[in-house]
């Protein structure tokens, strides 16, 4: 038994290490695809021009890229001040809160983004489901399926309460009804879908089943890690 342990911990960092690797080159194949749209609004965002920049997609993604060091720094920080007050999953913790955040702002960023009539068309409502998938095309939905993937992944990892896929669901579901409304009342020229509150959860439960192994440990190890009740003294 003694063997077969120490036999799996090698592994389980060979697979890390495999994983790690792979999403890297994942997202740099992502750049080197999207590299000519980003570097159109590369001079803008250097300059720190908020027209040409933050208010266009290929901006925010652009800034979201340049950020990652960022955010892998922060991580950083984040995990070894757990790791130095003794807290359990440090960097599952610090990874998922990090993470949360990271990938779901600039999604959203980019949906509440206004168009060329806002303020003054009236806000539309498309309530008919499956009505507008036809219309969004390949990009249009794998865009939404991204705006709250990063939350689905990384929101049941970090909180136990949220580990279940119905859970999800409503937290995607619900995420997606508020921007809807609020592209509605702000006046965006914006069609608020109910297939876009539809395909965001789907996205959210997707990436949610995709981290299911670990958010499924986190809530299994969660019970050890509250404090024990002093047992009661006799007499």
């Amino acid at each position: 038994m003694k063997r077969s342990a120490s036999l799996s911990a090698p592994l389980r960092r060979t697979r890390g290490v495999v994983l790690v690797g792979l999403a890297i080159l994942g997202l740099a194949g992502v750049a080197f695809v999207v590299r000519r749209p980003l570097l159109m609004s590369a001079p803008m965002c250097f300059a720190g021009r908020w027209h040409g920049c933050y208010d266009t997609e290929n901006g925010v993604l652009l800034m979201t890229l340049v950020a990652l060091p960022l955010a892998a720094l922060v991580v950083w920080a984040l995990a070894r001040g757990r790791r130095a007050a003794g807290a359990a999953s440090a960097w599952r913790t610090s990874l998922a809160e990090v993470g949360m955040v990271y990938g779901t702002v600039p999604f959203v960023w980019i949906t509440m983004m206004p168009g060329p009539g806002a303020g003054i068309v009236p806000g539309r409502l498309s309530l008919i489901p499956l009505r507008d998938l036809l219309t969004m095309g390949p990009i249009g939905i794998g865009g939404n399926l991204l705006i709250f993937a990063a939350l689905g992944f990384f929101a049941p990892m970090r909180f136990e309460a949220l580990a279940s896929v119905p859970r999800i669901l409503a937290l995607g579901a619900g995420c997606s009804v508020a921007v809807e409304i609020a592209q509605y009342v702000l006046r965006l020229d914006r069609v608020s879908s109910v297939d876009d509150v539809l395909v965001n959860a789907a996205g959210a439960v997707l990436a949610a089943l995709a981290s299911r192994r670990w958010w499924r440990v986190t809530a299994a190890r969660a019970p050890s890690d509250r404090p024990r009740p002093a047992p009661a003294s006799a007499g």
